[in-house]
């Protein structure tokens, strides 16, 4: 069974998307095909994602169903006539907060997205700017760091270094650990006065053995043999030191992030 969803809203789209996908994993006897239609912040542009949706329902044959964050309700009523089944994000809060407190609501299109804190913005850069520069060992300077991530290569360091900069201003840095560290059985010297700040990534073998595959085809680096070597060694390095350590392989860089901001005590709020 299949079923076409849209995440449309007059701003970037990207929390129509985040809520969107949250509640389709629940789903999982379903497939979904989606798409998102941002910035539908006029009349003409809401006709035109309503004409979208009509003529998806005509090839499809089964309603669109459509996870909305337009604000302004005149624009979601075009878009309705489509016929979709809409899910209006912010309908169920906005009343009751309303009457909480005693105020209206702006409706201000894309404020939930916008720069509206030139020094959250700046936070996030530099945490960007940190995790490029810190990435794989380049610089080992870790004074600054909120957090060091440590595993053998292509475990998930540096995407998961990199979401939180951007999305919680967190200074991440990473180390790979090489065969000397593993064989070793240590923490590496240039580590030891930030050994709180570590936190170690490990993986299933045989997932590290795809990725390592497609990123260096036949090579030994890639084998099976070397992944579990390399991941025995560094698990046993994790529990020696004591290294709080997380499985990658079925986890999202979200739930990643977020488990290693709590284990490690790190209280920043996401932008």
């Amino acid at each position: 069974m299949r079923r076409i969803i849209f995440f449309v809203s007059d701003g970037t789209g990207i929390t129509a998307e985040t809520i969107g996908h949250s509640v389709l994993t629940q789903f999982d006897s379903i497939e979904f095909d989606t798409y998102r239609i941002p910035f539908v912040d006029s009349e003409v542009k809401a006709q035109a994602a309503a004409l979208r949706l009509k003529t998806a329902y005509a090839q499809s044959g089964a309603r669109p169903i459509v996870v909305n964050t337009i604000m302004d309700q005149r624009l979601s009523d075009i878009v309705a006539e489509s016929g979709a089944l809409m899910l209006d994000v912010f309908a169920p809060f906005l009343a009751p907060l309303e009457a909480e407190l005693g105020a209206q609501r702006s409706a201000r299109v894309g404020k939930a997205h916008g720069l509206t804190d030139f020094t959250e913005y700046e936070a996030r850069i530099n945490a960007t700017n940190y995790a490029l520069t810190h990435d794989d060992g380049i610089d080992v300077n870790y004074l600054d760091a909120d957090v060091i991530l440590v595993g053998v290569s292509r475990v998930g360091k540096t995407p998961t270094c990199l979401y939180m900069a951007l999305h919680y201003g967190v200074k991440a840095a990473n180390y790979p650990l090489t065969d000397e560290d593993l064989e070793r059985l240590e923490i590496p010297p240039r580590l030891l006065q930030h050994r709180a700040k570590l936190y170690g990534l490990s993986i299933d073998p045989q997932r590290l053995a795809q990725v390592r595959e497609a990123r260096r085809p036949g090579s030994r680096y890639a084998k099976i043999e070397q992944c579990r070597k390399e991941l025995e060694l560094a698990d046993k390095l994790f529990r020696r030191e004591n290294i709080p350590v997380q499985n990658t392989t079925h986890t999202s860089i979200e739930e990643i992030a977020s488990k290693i901001l709590v284990e490690l005590g790190i209280e920043k709020h996401m932008f």
